[in-house]
């Protein structure tokens, strides 16, 4: 099993998320529209069982890394992140399953997460490639990805099953190990 350590700054604390989780997300998920362009279900409380039993079984697949999200700031639980279609060999990860209460967005708490798992992706885990996937129509995702100096590299056409019955379509965004030092010398430049 992958030992994952804290991976924290002074504004956020990601831990391995796990099956005792689940109280310190309840409140979180059953936020109106949070997951609105997912294919993930979380706003019943078997929902969201299920959903983190599916996260703590790809843990222990070794092909995700799931967290929980605790913003210093306010000193509570703000939701879920995770690394995930994590290919060992090919050095390549998907980071997602992200969602924080509305409370938390804008906050630039959702930067500082991502930083973080960038920062682990590359330089820790020595991966050569990260992966963002958006839904087409989630507008504020793709912009936020885009911020991130991620690369928009094609769009994949109904690929994706939602929970209303929809085939959405999905951006997908990728990052190479070899731009992360000028995109982190230039857009988390104020988080070094």
């Amino acid at each position: 099993m992958l030992s994952v350590p804290v991976i924290e700054n002074d504004r956020v604390k990601l831990t391995l998320l796990d099956r005792a989780n689940y109280q310190n997300l309840r409140g979180i998920s059953t936020e109106k529209n949070l997951l609105r362009y997912s294919p993930s279900e979380i706003s019943t409380e078997n929902a969201l069982k299920d959903y983190i039993e599916i996260a703590v079984k790809g843990y222990e697949h070794r092909n995700t890394i799931p967290f929980l999200v605790y913003d210093k700031a306010t000193g509570a639980y703000a939701g879920s992140t995770r690394f995930g279609h994590i290919h060992w060999k090919n050095k390549t990860l998907h980071i997602g399953w992200t969602w924080i209460g509305k409370a938390f967005q804008g906050t630039g708490l959702n930067k500082h997460m991502k930083f973080l798992m960038l920062c682990y992706a590359f330089e820790n885990l020595g991966f050569e490639k990260v992966e963002f996937r958006v839904d087409e129509r989630n507008q504020r995702s793709r912009r936020a990805v885009e911020k991130l100096g991620a690369t928009l590299e094609g769009i994949l056409r109904q690929d994706t099953l939602m929970t209303d019955g929809y085939r959405r379509n999905t951006c997908c965004y990728g990052m190479l190990s070899e731009e992360w030092p000028s995109i982190k010398s230039s857009v988390f430049k104020d988080f070094q």
